[in-house]
């Protein structure tokens, strides 16, 4: 697997800059998810600002998914061919999806519901937890399972990936 890796930095090609200009947002948008958790735990009056994280937290649900279903539809597939997908990084990349997935609908449906100051803290680690999986699953992507697939696809593609992701 090492030799997958290979030494040094990678020059990714448009699909994969594509998928990493993704995680930028996305890491910025589950950081001030953070915040707004944490100025909860600060807060005497916490409604307004949960029912705003509760906003937020659904519109980075749907870019959230926007984003893993090209991963797990059009790169992961790809990658399968070459390295497998049972037990390997493929399989923690699709169980971190799901995770990460899970926390955030745990919040939504609870949020739904309304909640006192005390249930509000408690709901809000769920969007915490996401936060703390999604920054390490984008490293691993961003340091393992993309350098690996830059490294293993032909040129052709590379460009199908784009074509794939940008299509979606």
């Amino acid at each position: 697997m090492s030799s997958l890796m290979g030494n040094g930095p990678v020059e990714f090609s448009r699909g994969f800059e594509k998928l990493l200009e993704e995680h930028v947002v996305l890491r910025e948008q589950l950081n001030e998810l953070l915040q707004m958790v944490q100025l909860l735990d600060k807060q005497d009056e916490k409604a307004e600002t949960f029912a705003a994280l509760t906003g937020k937290v659904t519109a980075f649900y749907k870019e959230l998914e926007t984003h893993s279903e090209k991963e797990e539809n059009v790169l992961f597939p790809m990658l399968e061919s070459y390295i497998g997908k049972s037990g390997g990084p493929i399989a923690v990349m699709e169980y971190e999806h799901e995770q990460a997935k899970a926390l955030i609908q745990a919040f939504l449906t609870r949020a739904v519901r309304g909640a006192t100051d005390e249930e509000i803290l408690s709901h809000s680690m769920l969007v915490s937890e996401a936060h703390s999986l999604l920054i390490s699953h984008f490293m691993k992507e961003e340091n393992v399972l993309f350098p690996m697939g830059e490294r293993l696809f032909s040129d052709s593609e590379k460009e199908e990936l784009f074509v794939k992701i940008t299509k979606q």
